[in-house]
């Protein structure tokens, strides 16, 4: 089992709009915690590995909230800086049957955004760890996130940990005079595990000729030494409460494919992604690369029957699942 994982990324509260309620409908919000690096933290805590988030938030009561958030799922918060401002916000509208989910972002000149990190002891923080993930959420953000992240990387690398990141392209997010083939080669080039798409392999890794996934993974690995497995999931969107799922990882040689799940009456996909890379991460310090495939197939799958950002399937559902057991099933 290993000691520790490190994660670092922006905390954001999440507003939703109530039992499918348009935001045009509603005069209320359910309030959630999350953030894509944070949620890889929790599920890896609800499945015994020690985790350590690194992150800043406002220093005020939300900020207060949010720490405590990650402490009841017991996330390390003993990297978590304070300072004047804003949190990050975002607003979510759960779609359903053909009606889309919608978000809308409102994370401009936060606390985390604005955070420099210069009072970070990285020796520290990474001392007796076993693996580091980021995304590209992160450097998206501004020049300060990007110089963090680059910081960190280079840290992590020094150490000899496990690197993952998902490279995670969000377009409306690079708004500081900078793209992401400016600042995500650079990072990507300490990654050893990266979570990526077509389309992110295209506008993080200039990989434009290749139409078919496994050309552009295997294009990919050629151009970076660091990078040993590739992974995605494929998702078939059915409709905003039907979709079904399956995961892929490229290794250099093959391109394993986890087994297809059927996810009908879905509660709540957001953080889907993020509890997939957390059951690859969990598989891979634990099991063969096939074994953590299907875990982390699984895992996403179970997120989508939980409602907020973050996992909380347990070690035990995951594995059931990924048996074929108790699927569905009244347990007493």
């Amino acid at each position: 089992m290993p000691n520790k994982v490190v994660t670092l990324g922006e905390v954001l509260m999440r507003l939703s709009t109530p039992s499918h309620k348009r935001f045009s409908q509603t005069d209320q919000f359910t309030l959630d915690f999350g953030g894509a690096e944070a949620n890889v933290a929790v599920s890896l805590a609800q499945w015994g590995i020690a985790t350590t988030h690194v992150t800043a938030l406002p220093e005020n009561d939300l900020g207060k909230a949010a720490i405590s958030f990650l402490r009841e799922h017991n996330v390390n918060t003993d990297q978590i800086y304070f300072a004047p401002g804003r949190m990050g916000l975002y607003f979510f509208e759960n779609g359903t049957m053909q009606r889309s989910s919608r978000i809308i972002y409102d994370r401009f000149d936060s606390v985390f955004s604005d955070f420099s990190g210069d009072e970070i002891d990285w020796g520290q923080v990474f001392d007796g760890a076993d693996c580091f993930h980021w995304t590209g959420i992160t450097p998206a953000l501004s020049a300060n996130a990007a110089k963090l992240t680059l910081t960190a990387l280079q840290a992590a690398s020094q150490k000899g940990l496990l690197i993952s990141g998902d490279i995670n392209y969000r377009r409306n997010l690079w708004n500081y005079g900078k793209n992401p083939l400016d600042i995500m080669p650079e990072l990507i080039s300490y990654t050893n595990v990266i979570v990526a798409g077509i389309t992110d392999l295209n506008n993080c890794l200039g990989i434009e000729e290749e139409s078919d996934y496994e050309k552009a993974c295997a294009h990919a690995l050629s151009n970076n030494s660091s990078i040993k497995l590739i992974t995605s999931t494929e998702r078939n969107s059915i409709s905003a409460s039907h979709n079904q799922l399956k995961g892929m990882l490229y290794d250099g040689r093959n391109m394993h494919i986890s087994k297809s799940y059927d996810i009908t009456h879905i509660v709540d996909r957001i953080g889907g992604g993020d509890a997939y890379i957390a059951g690859l991460l969990y598989g891979l310090l634990n099991f063969t690369k096939i074994e953590a495939l299907e875990f982390a197939t699984a895992a996403s799958v179970l997120k989508h029957s939980i409602s907020g950002d973050v996992n909380l399937a347990s070690l035990e559902e995951v594995e059931a699942l990924v048996r074929g057991e108790n699927v569905g099933k009244l347990l007493r």
